[in-house]
């Protein structure tokens, strides 16, 4: 495989196993999208266009619940562990 290939997709690894531990870590509650990302140090905050930017936490939420592994509250928009 070509390294870069491979540091990438450890680096995707690595970043899903982070969201995993701070999901874990708000228990049934669940968590925003934005905190999960502040949480991490990844949320930038707001475009200038005033809109929040969550797009790398947005796409590795997708990647866990596309695995089955989290699932979003639509009432509170909060993400949690799949139990």
């Amino acid at each position: 495989m070509i390294p870069a290939y491979q540091l990438a997709q450890r680096a995707i690894a690595d970043l899903k196993s982070a969201v995993l531990q701070v999901l874990d870590s708000v228990g049934d509650a669940g968590i925003k999208n934005a905190d999960i990302g502040r949480s991490l140090g990844i949320h930038r905050g707001y475009d200038s266009h005033n809109h929040q930017e969550g797009h790398t936490t947005r796409t590795l939420l997708a990647y866990l619940e596309h695995e089955g592994l989290v699932v979003q509250d639509e009432t509170t928009k909060h993400w949690r562990l799949r139990r």
